[in-house]
């Protein structure tokens, strides 16, 4: 499984593109592709190519870009309001990763704890890179299908039902262990991953 990989704007979704906001964030903070690239570790050309869509990062490079940048990936949300969240009205995301959908399940405002619904495709997951968020207790519960976690180097098989707590700030990376059919996990997050709504700011084209 590969930490990252490049596919054509088309193919991702309009509300889980992250270019423009990771730009635009970058241009408001007068750094350039050179300076968020080698602070996160990755080439000039990827993060070009993450900044207009054409490939996806991993979950580890999107935290480490977003930690150049000095923002939380929470803030890349678009989180639904009001308490209630339905079905058909589940905000997709993009925290990074390959061959998966991701749903913010909490809505904007809820700080207590944040929930996000996966549906991942046999071999997708976070990337092999490990990563850790700023949250004190992750809970993961396999509504379908089998997941694979690397905590701490030791690798964990879940099956559907079969639930994990751990502390997320430890190293680890997750993917499908199927090798047919959707993978369904439910996370939850406590405290919810910081975010904020961004500033709007008149920013340059280039």
């Amino acid at each position: 499984m590969t930490a990252a990989a490049a596919r054509p704007e088309s193919a991702q979704p309009e509300s889980t593109r992250l270019g423009a906001q990771l730009k635009a964030v970058r241009l408001a903070r007068r750094m350039t592709l050179a300076d968020v690239a080698e602070s996160a570790g990755i080439t000039k050309g990827f993060l070009s190519k993450i900044e207009r869509d054409q490939a996806t990062a991993s979950v580890a490079s999107l935290m480490r870009i977003c930690e150049s940048l000095q923002i939380s990936v929470g803030e890349l949300f678009d989180a639904p309001s009001g308490d209630v969240v339905r079905r058909a009205a589940y905000p997709v995301i993009n925290f990074g990763g390959v061959g998966m959908t991701e749903f913010l399940l909490t809505p904007r405002g809820e700080q207590r704890l944040q929930a996000i619904l996966s549906e991942i495709e046999p071999g997708g997951g976070s990337g092999d890179e490990p990563y850790s968020l700023p949250a004190d207790v992750e809970f993961v519960f396999v509504v379908s299908g089998r997941l694979t976690v690397t905590l701490r180097d030791e690798e964990i098989v879940l099956e559907q039902g079969d639930t994990l707590t751990f502390a997320p700030h430890a190293q680890h990376t997750f993917h499908s262990a199927l090798d047919d059919g959707m993978t369904q996990v439910l996370w939850v997050f406590s405290p919810a991953l910081p975010s904020r709504d961004l500033p709007s700011r008149d920013l340059p084209r280039d």
